[in-house]
């Protein structure tokens, strides 16, 4: 009985692994204003939020203030690749609307003004 209590629990666990959304993980962002991060995407609630998790300058990699900052938030799924929510720009310290449009390892992150009409778009990689 306790062989297969464990393995019930190993396949719930694999089966909970294999449901991960695609747009999890460690993702790297296009340089702004010289710099560049890695962002962590993880569930949070029934969105996902993406933390920096590492920031790197033309000297490398350094300790930037904004290590554990929360730069994409709360972006929910609406299908096909596409997320909307929020994302916040270090260089200038503000909130955009924000939009997501996933493409395999690759990403299209937007933060748009004015209802969401004007955007300003970057490219990030999976890493």
């Amino acid at each position: 009985m306790k062989k297969f209590a464990l393995a019930a629990m190993m396949a719930v666990g694999l089966a909970g692994a294999a449901a991960a959304d695609p747009i999890e993980g460690t993702w790297q962002t296009q340089p702004d204003d010289g710099a560049f991060a890695f962002v962590e995407i993880s569930p949070c609630g029934p969105a996902y939020c993406g933390v920096i998790a590492r920031t790197f300058n033309d000297s490398g990699e350094y300790q930037s203030e904004n290590i554990g900052r929360q730069l994409v938030i709360d972006m929910v799924p609406q299908g096909n690749g596409e997320y909307r929510g929020n994302v916040w720009r270090p260089s200038n310290n503000k909130i955009y609307i924000g939009k997501i449009n996933l493409n395999g390892d690759q990403m299209e992150l937007k933060g748009c003004i004015a209802g969401g009409l004007l955007c300003s778009a970057q490219n990030w990689v999976r890493r």
